[in-house]
């Protein structure tokens, strides 16, 4: 099932984000078969990243939080408390794909 996966980064953990962001895209790369879709959130300026953002499938609640448990961002604690919800998509998608390059 799709898990919609809300992450808030904590105040002050920019340049912790920075500094981690390859370790994390290569901990994502490793599950892109479960992605629906992933990114980073930013504040209005569209540049200042606040979060990111997953849709991703798992078969339960308890793999969600076994694979955020090990999530590079997360054990370096750039991530708030995460927010997860089961999500069930009833639109076709029509915009924002394919992602930007």
């Amino acid at each position: 099932m799709i898990f919609a996966i809300l992450l808030m980064d904590r105040p002050g953990t920019a340049e912790l984000r920075v500094q981690v962001r390859p370790e994390h895209r290569a901990y994502l790369a490793q599950q892109a078969h479960r992605m629906a879709f992933a990114g980073p959130l930013t504040s209005e300026d569209g540049k200042t990243t606040v979060g990111s953002l997953l849709a991703m499938d798992f078969a339960s609640r308890a793999e969600v939080d076994a694979w955020l448990k090990d999530e590079p961002f997360t054990k370096a604690g750039v991530y708030e408390k995460p927010v997860i919800h089961v999500f069930t998509n009833m639109w076709a998608q029509k915009v924002g794909f394919p992602p930007a390059q």
